[in-house]
Order: structure tokens, then sequence, then C-alpha cells
């Protein structure tokens, strides 16, 4: 049989039709498997994690099928617990796929220390803000006999003295001792010399 008599046979059409078949049989079951491989279509709330310790949240991930990666301690914050999570990426309440890596970053379990800077013979106008700039807070004031009115004398920390230098905890609360500006001054003296009429002799 011609080339040309096969090609409009109707044993080729026959041949066609299940080619064309098979093709459209693999290529369905492609699709399907690459939906299966790839959970096409099936997306996983990311919970939030904030607050949990990273035992619970790595339960939390593991039971939908998600991981975790611990990115880095963060500077501690009071607001959350010692070694909790304290930022996750992606954020609670994205749409991920199974197995997707969760970003997270922990608090840290104390604040690092400042340094104390040198308070002395500042007013407590400057002092304030210095205090606060570093991260630290201004505790109890007290006054004690000085001429500069509110000039800082001497800075302590939990009672104890300090001085320019030292380092102590972020967020502590500074005591200020400052002068109370009413010192007053004795007066002098002034030496009298007492002096005899004496009797001019001529």
């Amino acid at each position: 049989m011609s080339l040309r008599k096969f090609l409009t046979s109707k044993t080729f059409f026959i041949q066609l039709a299940i080619a064309i078949g098979i093709i459209i049989v693999l290529v369905f079951a492609m699709m399907k498997w690459l939906s299966v491989t790839t959970n096409h279509g099936e997306e996983i709330t990311v919970p939030n994690l904030s607050k949990l310790s990273v035992e619970l949240a790595e339960e939390k991930l593991a039971a939908l099928d998600l991981e975790y990666v611990l990115l880095d301690t963060t500077e501690y914050q009071n607001e959350f617990p010692k070694f909790s999570v304290v930022k996750q990426d992606p954020i609670a309440g994205s749409k991920v796929k199974q197995g997707r890596k969760i970003y997270i970053n922990i608090n840290s379990d104390s604040y690092r220390d400042i340094v104390m800077p040198d308070l002395i013979e500042q007013t407590l106008r400057q002092a304030e803000p210095t205090l606060r700039a570093l991260g630290l807070e201004l505790g109890s004031k007290t006054y004690k006999p000085y001429l500069g009115k509110d000039m800082v004398l001497e800075m302590r920390y939990k009672g104890k003295l300090l001085k320019a230098g030292d380092k102590i905890p972020k967020a502590s609360k500074i005591d200020l001792v400052l002068g109370d500006g009413k010192v007053g001054f004795e007066e002098e003296q002034e030496e009298v010399i007492p002096t005899d009429n004496l009797d001019e002799e001529f």
C-alpha cells in the first residue's frame, strides 16, 4: 500500500485516534501527578506562634506538616516570656503549602548591659533625657544641701553608688541624689579691732 493510500485509509485514522487518546491520557495523568506533588490548591493557614516556646511552636507547626527555622534571638522584651517567639515569617494567617519553612526569632532571657554615662554635675533636665535615650529609667530623686539646684551629685542603682563606665542592665531605674539649692553662706564675721582713745601728747 502506498503512503498516500495509507494516510487516507480507515486504519490510519483509527491509529491516529488511538495515539491522540493516549496523549490525552498521559497529559491528564501528568497534570494529576503535578497537582499531588505540589499540593496544588491545598493551602495551610500559618498559625500564630507569638509568645510560644520553641518546643510548643515546633509541635504546632509539625501538626500542620510545617517546619521552623530559628533565625536569631532578639533584644529582651519584657512583654514576651523568655525564649518565646517574638517574630515569625510568614506572619500568622498567611497561606502556605505543605512543608513550608516558618522562620522565627525568639526573645532573649535578659536585657543587654548599658554603660553608665557621667551625669555628675549635670542638671536633672539634662540627665533625664540622657537616661531615657540609653534605655534607662529615672528612679527616685532625693535631695541634699548643695548650692546648685537639681544638680546631680550621686547616681545609684538598687542602693549601690554608681560611677561613669559601670555596666547595668537596660531598663534599670537609676536613682539620683540632687542638690536642693538651699545652701546658705555663713556671714563672715568682720574682725573688729578695738581702738583706744589715746590722748595726744602735745
